[in-house]
């Protein structure tokens, strides 16, 4: 038996919309970003309402894009903060993305139960979060159990967390998938 490789490619559109050395300074503009990332990937119809960078916090520029690609993928783990986790580790060539200096992962939703592990492990010295997680769930989404506490356990693992940073903005994408129909994808219904 031959087994498949599993790869992940980001959506060609992502070359024009994500350029190399793109600054963002701010981290609204940073989150105006990856809510950009989020809406086009529904609008091109190349997965699901979420987005994701690895940023250089200080100097905002660009490390790695990520989308959320399950449902084009059929890759249960395909989130866009994995993705653009795993775009980062590439490009630095580490596992751990906390050695060459201070990174930040922006995402447009909090972190699913998945996400969240994969925040800790990644060597992220912060996360910035757009939408609740609330905000996913109330259109059907399962974000998993996460502990109570999550913003301190990351806390107390030496990783700041900014939460509802344009959090409007970033709902409103969850909110324009599903009144357009988009895939629900929950394995567990």
């Amino acid at each position: 038996m031959s087994l498949p490789a599993v790869t992940i490619e980001l959506p060609d559109w992502m070359e024009e919309a994500a350029p190399g050395g793109l600054l963002c300074p701010t981290r609204e503009d940073r989150m105006r970003f990856v809510v950009d990332l989020a809406r086009e990937n529904v609008r091109q119809k190349t997965g699901g309402p979420f987005g994701a960078a690895v940023f250089e916090p200080d100097s905002g520029r660009l490390i790695a894009p990520g989308v959320n690609l399950v449902y084009t993928t059929n890759l249960s783990c395909a989130h866009a903060e994995i993705v653009a986790l795993s775009v980062a580790q590439r490009i630095l060539g580490s596992f751990d993305l906390g050695e060459g200096g201070p990174l930040e992962l922006v995402t447009s939703t909090e972190p699913c139960a998945m996400c969240f592990g994969g925040v800790i492990w990644s060597g992220v010295k912060s996360l910035v979060c757009g939408a609740r997680e609330q905000d996913a769930r109330a259109i059907g989404f399962d974000e998993g159990p996460k502990v109570p506490d999550w913003p301190e356990e990351l806390s107390r693992r030496g990783i700041s967390i900014a939460r509802d940073v344009c959090r409007a903005e970033a709902a409103s994408v969850l909110e324009e998938y599903a009144e357009n129909g988009g895939v629900i994808y929950n394995a567990r219904r």
